[in-house]
């Protein structure tokens, strides 16, 4: 089946090149090569016009809080991709940026001989920015595809303050969505050109990564404009090692689900996160193996929309407490964040959520604390400290203590405003 139309969105006016002699796929946030809308669709146009398929991956140096633990998680995900694309119809351009702009003049000089441009929608500002700059640069047709979640962004009609809200509309509107999951692998039996031949000046200009630093030998890292300070952790990125989780997860795990996601000491949480927000493994995917897996069928929901978190599905317990939190709650932020651009702002908070925040303005604050002592765990609570730490230096933080964490911060600063990160 094709990308259902709500899910492409036309970001210019300007035509398809007859003369282009490619289809250009920019891997902008769907890092994967399976259970993506974006590369399907970029996958049925070069079929459609039998031209080759040039896929470029690429990582900036200049968004928030880049540093050295996401480039090489980032990394990994790109030496998966090299692989995985290695003896399949498709070229892959995997860049690393070293400094800001030039994954902008790369895109721009590539577009230059391409029929048309195919890239990711992510929902935050910055790359919304970066692909309307990207589009009015442009001689040609640039299409964005939604491959975020299950509810296309264009298909709810507000964004949601609360999961009760967004989980009524999804029980009334999410079953002809779940009926239309993307391609496992678009790329499997499909017979195209063989991948476009570059020019060298290109390549000497922006130099893909190469194997070296795909392999892991990643010393350039440290010449890059990124956060240095912070390190890599031993979690290796990529959809293969996510593959690996999601299976450990839904075998040793997700029977304990429901009755132990809250106990940290347990740490039977799926740990698939950071895959997900990367881009390496698809919610779709996810969702696909759990309900293979129980057995689901589409005659097994409920005709009730009452929001309620359980029993919709007509699964376990503990399956429908994990797709609650893998399509409800992962879905509220990012539509949030898709429909507001002062997502990150004090001004975006609905308006409820402002008005208990101002009734508790004055309370006692018998802690506060500066930004230093936060981040270094140096507060009169041990378990908070734990946690802050463990986010240090692991990486990661479970998420039920990331709730008292995120309240605590609250807690300790002289207003809400100074608690919002910077």
């Amino acid at each position: 089946m094709p990308v259902p139309d709500i899910r492409i969105d036309i970001c210019n006016a300007k035509p398809v090149s007859p003369d282009g002699r490619y289809i250009l796929y920019w891997m902008n946030a769907a890092r994967r090569t399976g259970w993506n809308f974006g590369l399907q669709r970029a996958v049925d146009l070069a079929t459609e016009r039998q031209q080759p398929l040039l896929i470029a991956e690429t990582l900036p140096c200049d968004r928030p809080h880049a540093n050295l633990r996401h480039h090489h998680f980032a990394l990994d995900g790109m030496a998966d991709n090299a692989r995985l694309l290695n003896d399949r119809p498709a070229g892959y351009y995997p860049f690393v940026e070293s400094k800001p702009g030039q994954i902008a003049d790369l895109m721009a000089t590539l577009a230059t001989e391409a029929c048309m441009v195919v890239c990711d929608l992510h929902p935050l500002r910055e790359s919304r920015k970066e692909t309307k700059r990207l589009a009015a640069r442009l001689a040609v047709k640039l299409e964005q595809v939604d491959s975020n979640g299950f509810l296309p962004f264009k298909a709810a009609d507000r964004d949601f303050s609360t999961a009760y809200s967004l989980r009524r509309y999804l029980q009334r509107h999410l079953l002809p969505h779940l009926l239309h999951m993307p391609l496992p692998d678009p790329l499997a039996e499909i017979s195209l050109p063989p991948p476009p031949t570059l020019k060298s000046g290109i390549m000497k200009k922006w130099p893909p990564a190469d194997d070296a630093i795909l392999a892991g030998k990643r010393k350039r890292l440290t010449t890059l404009p990124i956060g240095q300070d912070t390190g890599p952790v031993d979690v290796t990125g990529g959809t293969s090692a996510a593959r690996k989780t999601l299976e450990m997860f839904l075998r040793k795990h997700l029977a304990y689900y429901e009755e132990c996601r809250n106990e940290p000491q347990k740490d039977i949480t799926s740990g698939l996160s950071p895959y997900l927000r990367w881009g390496h493994i698809s919610s779709h995917e996810i969702v696909q193996r759990l309900l293979d897996q129980e057995g689901w069928h589409p005659s097994d929901l409920s005709p009730e929309a009452r929001g309620k978190r359980s029993g919709w599905w007509g699964l376990s317990s503990d399956a429908e407490a994990f797709l609650d939190q893998v399509i409800t709650w992962r879905e509220l932020g990012y539509l949030f964040c898709f429909r507001r651009d002062d997502y990150d702002r004090f001004e975006s908070l609905p308006d409820w959520a402002q008005d208990t925040l101002k009734i508790h303005a004055a309370d006692p604050r018998p802690y506060l604390y500066s930004l230093e002592e936060l981040e270094m765990g140096r507060t009169h609570d041990p378990l908070w400290n734990a946690a802050q730490m463990q986010l240090v230096r692991e990486g990661r933080l479970h998420n039920y203590l990331r709730m008292l964490w995120g309240k605590k911060i609250l807690q300790w600063s002289t207003t809400p405003q100074q608690a919002l990160p910077p």
